[in-house]
């Protein structure tokens, strides 16, 4: 962090698909990583539901003796999507309250692979860490390589001038989930703005 302090990571939101995706790599993922968080005494925040691979993380986190807490909308709460076997789980009305009490939980975040709430969850939580809303890190588990196509975005996007190569870096990337927590645990944010080239910033 700016401070020159570590994090000690208490409690991850980890954001992931509501999918299984086409390879078995992605559900190997999803649970070496519950088990892993489990593993070091972590609680594990997630959107609170059974589909896709956020059922697996927390099915691999439950079974590894973690606590797992759900955050889940009304909306898919009312669809019977809740997982039953929760340590505990919150009900938002919405999908931007249940982001920002995710965020709020949450010490850091993790990315596993997923479609477009995925992405628009981890942006969010680098724009704020960027802004300085808050000063938690946030990485992805990059199976499969599914996150190059990011790296390779922000790396443009830092040529081009829209993003300094600080914050490019700030994205922790790893295929292993305990190097990825290792990582996040040891992060510290860079103290620059947001601006390039221009007065007052």
């Amino acid at each position: 962090m700016s401070n020159g302090q570590t994090t000690a990571l208490r409690s991850v939101a980890v954001f992931c698909g509501s999918n299984f995706g086409v390879s078995p790599e992605y559900t190997d993922a999803a649970r070496a990583l519950g088990a892993a968080i489990a593993a070091r005494g972590i609680t594990l925040i997630y959107g609170g539901t059974s589909k896709g691979l956020m059922g697996v993380l927390a099915d691999a986190a439950l079974a590894a003796g973690g606590s797992v807490t759900g955050v889940i909308n009304q909306r898919l709460h009312d669809r019977g999507h809740l997982h039953p076997g929760l340590s505990r789980h919150e009900i938002a009305p919405h999908m931007r309250e249940r982001k920002a009490r995710m965020a709020e939980l949450a010490d850091a975040f993790i990315a596993l692979p997923g479609g477009l709430g995925t992405l628009e969850e981890l942006l969010e939580a680098a724009t704020l860490t960027q802004l300085g809303d808050h000063e938690k890190a946030y990485g992805v588990l990059d199976t499969r390589g599914f996150y190059q196509p990011l790296v390779a975005m922000l790396a443009l996007a830092t040529r081009e001038g829209f993003l300094k190569p600080e914050h490019r870096d700030m994205l922790q990337i790893e295929s292993d989930p305990h190097a990825l927590l290792d990582r996040l645990a040891g992060w510290r944010r860079p103290d620059v703005s947001k601006w390039i080239g221009q007065p007052g910033s």
